[in-house]
């Protein structure tokens, strides 16, 4: 039995809307989404990275460990709007490639992530909201998140890379069993054949 599905994709990916959803499709799955506005650091890190870089790296990651003890302890099926694999593998490896999140910053953040990653269960079933960088700069632009719209194209291209990298790195170590979703071309809200056909796909894993 699938009790723990997790959700997982860029900025502008559509996450959100699918555990959306997935969740008026299957009214018994709890949502748990991501609660980027309790980041009391993240405008700040968005207008001067090198600066607030650690500390909003380490408040997301607390924030994801307690997230994942509230889904445990949660006796129906849960799904999670974006993992704490992300939040490392990604995020915080972007900021370290780019000379962000360096030095003894850095290692301090893997050395928590590592500990927490080792004290939680992974997903039983992961589903990877895979785009383009053009689609994910139309998305962003379209909500209008004044922190988003600011943010250096570069970083967003480096996290797409690292992306692609971390999905093909998720599989190989089988952590999961993984459906990919063509986020940029896959209209699931509004196409019924693309509705149907996602539904089926996921529908095989439950």
């Amino acid at each position: 039995m699938v009790k723990y599905i997790a959700v997982a994709g860029t900025m502008g990916s559509g996450k959100s809307s699918l555990v959306k959803f997935l969740c008026n499709r299957y009214p018994d799955i709890r949502p748990f989404y991501e609660r980027n506005e309790e980041n009391p650091y993240l405008e700040d890190f968005y207008r001067e990275m090198g600066k607030w870089a650690f500390h909003s790296q380490v408040y997301f990651l607390t924030l994801k460990f307690r997230t994942h003890q509230l889904l445990d302890a949660c006796p129906q099926t849960v799904i999670q709007d974006r993992t704490i694999y992300e939040d490392a593998e990604i995020f915080a490896e972007n900021l370290h490639q780019r000379g962000i999140l360096a030095g003894r910053d850095y290692e301090a953040y893997r050395r928590l992530y590592q500990t927490i990653r080792n004290s939680i269960n992974p997903p039983d079933l992961l589903i990877y909201m895979k785009t383009n960088l053009t689609t994910v700069k139309k998305r962003i632009k379209k909500r209008g998140r004044a922190f988003e719209t600011a943010i250096d194209p570069d970083y967003l291209k480096g996290l797409n890379e690292l992306y692609k990298k971390w999905i093909e790195r998720y599989k190989k170590e089988g952590i999961s069993p993984v459906v990919e979703v063509d986020a940029g071309s896959m209209d699931f809200l509004h196409n019924l054949v693309d509705r149907i056909n996602l539904l089926e796909t996921v529908e095989k894993h439950l």
